[in-house]
């Protein structure tokens, strides 16, 4: 007969403080993906005002959550966005901060048919506000000199960066997860940018 194997009450509390600790680190891993996105972003960086699109396609999810009005849309549209700017990039040989404004329309007159754009003040109508801004910023810092171009980008991801604290702290319109992963990837690569412009 075989004997079955018994835990000792040290060995027990000891796995399950190792399982505690695994589980504080991966409450993390939002931060941690944001951190890792930017260096995937940032990496082989010609000019800071490249990362234009990343502007635009923040605004775009928080617009596009908002219009959908479900937060946890905010994840399958920012893996959307990089799909269908890269995408509409390629094929369309356009800057892909044009490709991610042009799929604002539809998010946006979707939500306004749903009844979204005028309550809450939050939601669709900030949001709109917020889309329209960020990408003036990324438009004009594509057409401006390089360098100034490059400062308005660090700029405006700074802006969202505090946009995406404001968020995560309210609990609206995008996941706190999608927050806390923009909120570090914007200020990364916003220092970033300051960094390889200096």
């Amino acid at each position: 007969m075989t004997e079955i194997a018994r835990s000792t009450p040290e060995e027990t509390s000891s796995s399950l403080n190792s399982l505690q600790r695994w589980a504080k680190t991966l409450q993390w891993w939002p931060s941690l993906a944001g951190a890792v996105a930017a260096g995937v972003f940032a990496f082989d960086l010609a000019q800071g005002r490249d990362l234009a699109p990343v502007v635009t396609a923040s605004a775009l999810i928080y617009l596009g959550a908002a219009a959908l009005q479900k937060k946890s849309s905010a994840w399958p549209l920012f893996f959307a966005s990089l799909l269908l700017g890269g995408l509409g990039s390629f094929l369309f040989d356009l800057n892909a901060a044009w490709v991610l404004i042009i799929l604002g329309g539809p998010l946006l007159a979707y939500g306004v048919v749903k009844g979204g754009f005028i309550r809450p003040m939050s939601g669709l109508p900030l949001q709109t506000i917020g889309m329209l801004t960020f990408s003036a910023a990324a438009l004009v810092a594509l057409a401006v000199e390089p360098k100034v171009g490059a400062l308005l980008v660090a700029v405006a991801l700074f802006t969202h960066a505090a946009w995406d604290v404001y968020h995560h702290r309210v609990d609206r319109v995008v996941s706190r997860s999608l927050s806390e992963f923009c909120f570090v990837l914007d200020t990364a690569l916003g220092i970033i940018i300051l960094v390889t412009i200096a």
